[in-house]
């Protein structure tokens, strides 16, 4: 079992940044972060849940079109982290945001973490 902890949501204003962490923890014996692809989901009210960024295990990225040349991935496999360093905000990037972990089939989600851009 993989456990995924996001952090760093909040309010903000139209332009600004968030940093959005998610931790991740496996109660399995061998673990290891660093065999999972890993992405940031967004569920807005009343909207299906989407991709916003992800990181293969070799590295590849992918970005939504909503993302591109404001968003950045990072993951840190070291620390068991990733990152989504998110830039000039806009209110129709409100939404939860979802760390997600996939292996062989299976996926992980984290509970989430609110953000809310404000115009």
């Amino acid at each position: 079992q993989v456990q995924l902890v996001e952090s760093g949501g909040g309010l903000v204003q139209t332009g600004g940044s968030l940093k959005l962490s998610c931790a991740a923890s496996g109660s399995q014996i061998g673990f290891i972060f660093s065999f999972f692809d890993v992405g940031w989901y967004r569920q807005a009210p009343g909207k299906q849940r989407e991709l916003v960024a992800g990181i293969t295990i070799s590295g590849v990225r992918k970005d939504a079109d909503s993302a591109k040349g404001r968003f950045t991935i990072s993951r840190d496999n070291d620390k068991n982290m990733v990152y989504l360093q998110m830039n000039s905000l806009k209110p129709e990037d409100t939404a939860v945001y979802y760390c997600n972990a996939a292996i062989s089939n299976q996926n992980f989600w984290g509970q989430g973490t609110q953000v809310t851009v404000s115009s």
